[in-house]
């Protein structure tokens, strides 16, 4: 009899075993979903998820052989709000994979806690902060966004050599994101012989933006804005009331369609203004129109921008990597994963605004946009391509040895020199 137990028990392991097996390769997919739904960034992760929705619709919402069911955990824009979502997505909702999140102190905390777990695959939606994969990057942590270093990559150049701008102030919201993209502002244009001569800081949702106008300096060639999302409206509006003129150079979520397509006449003052990021709205390119098309096929007028926002498409192409690797593994999961993660890892991804490879570190090298916002013929406001850069990697170009000695993004990091 005890003969017999011990026997049913080796059954059941054993069928257990295989259950779990055929389980990490059959039935419904489980990807959880991180996006800023609340606070200054909700209108970012909104269109976030619709990029998401779009590259699903297009697979018929199949992954593998496998239908996909989402659970979408809304965060802040906070490192705790991100924690506390993916240990929700992973710890009770059973997800197999995380795409997101979107803002870049999450992201940073997110490649952490991807650490604590490393049978769930996490791909970063469009968070940007440099560190999140440059500083002790996650082994399951893949980013198919370039950075907010990346995403300023040809603008330093552009404002120096083509608008003449030779001294400059920045003002940028006070957190890992906009340093990271002031980081590579600053390198390019003092570089080509710019001079920074003062960064002011402001706390992520700020209301009222009347000390900072004040303090403004009238002494430069133009203004640098590394805002976003309400903090960019707040800020036009109040900029706008108090009669300020000067030349105005955008930050790449300053110029995106989530400001441009706000509300209210004060975006206008945008118009002429370059940025640089990883798309510009009026691209010509077939698989860039195929892809608009394709988002705007995918909701009704009155629920979406008129063309995806780069967070549209941030998340678009975490989903279309996600979907491409589980069709090459026919949706196994098995053994932790590995021949999914292989996949990622060597993907070369034909996405809608140029191809993207990942390096040693699964951060993404791909094409950055230097675009001049202009009012479209049909009244609206988008980007329009002036230049590209082409193969942009994380140290932008510099020796690796060299880009380490800059040191890590801050609110004075990088110093202003003429060489690096």
């Amino acid at each position: 009899m005890k003969k017999n137990l011990i026997g049913a028990s080796a059954l059941a392991i054993l069928a257990g075993s295989q259950m779990g097996w055929a389980g990490a390769h059959e039935g419904p997919l489980k990807v959880g979903v991180l996006a800023t739904l609340e606070g200054t960034y909700t209108a970012l992760g909104e269109d976030g998820v619709r990029g998401l929705r779009t590259a699903l619709a297009q697979a018929d919402n199949m992954a593998g052989g496998r239908e996909v069911e989402l659970v979408i955990q809304s965060t802040d824009t906070t490192p705790d709000s991100a924690v506390r979502g993916a240990r929700k997505l992973v710890e009770q909702d059973g997800v197999s994979i995380v795409i997101g999140p979107l803002s870049g102190s999450e992201g940073i905390a997110i490649r952490d806690y991807a650490k604590t777990q490393p049978d769930v695959t996490f791909i970063n939606g469009i968070s940007g902060a440099q560190e999140t994969t440059y500083v002790d990057p996650a082994p399951n942590f893949f980013r198919f966004n370039m950075d907010g270093a990346q995403w300023s990559a040809g603008l330093g150049d552009y404002i120096f050599n083509e608008k003449g701008y030779e001294t400059i102030a920045t003002v940028g919201e006070d957190y890992s994101f906009v340093y990271t993209q002031v980081f590579g502002l600053v390198t390019e244009f003092c570089a080509a012989g710019g001079e920074v001569t003062e960064r002011l800081w402001v706390p992520l949702g700020t209301k009222d933006f009347g000390s900072i106008i004040a303090a403004l300096p009238d002494d430069v060639d133009a203004i640098y804005l590394g805002l976003g999302g309400g903090d960019a409206v707040n800020f036009l509006n109040q900029y706008q009331q108090a009669g300020g003129d000067a030349n105005l150079i955008g930050g790449t979520i300053m110029v995106d369609g989530t400001v441009l397509n706000s509300k209210g006449s004060a975006k206008d003052a945008l118009i002429g203004v370059p940025s640089a990021g990883p798309q510009a709205d009026t691209w010509d390119d077939p698989d860039w129109q195929a892809y608009v098309k394709a988002y705007q096929d995918t909701f009704p007028p009155e629920e979406r921008f008129p063309s995806p926002s780069l967070l549209a498409t941030g998340y678009y192409n975490a989903t279309s990597a996600m979907l491409q690797c589980m069709d090459s593994v026919s949706g196994d999961l098995s053994d932790g994963q590995a021949a999914f993660r292989d996949c990622l890892t060597g993907l070369e991804l034909d996405a809608p605004n140029g191809n993207i490879t990942l390096d040693e570190n699964r951060q993404a090298v791909g094409t950055n946009f230097v675009s001049e916002v202009v009012e479209l013929p049909d009244g609206t406001l988008g980007t329009q391509l002036v230049a590209m850069k082409e193969g942009v990697n994380q140290t932008l170009g510099i020796d690796a040895e060299a880009f380490a000695a800059i040191g890590l993004p801050s609110r004075e990091t990088p110093e202003c020199k003429t060489s690096y």
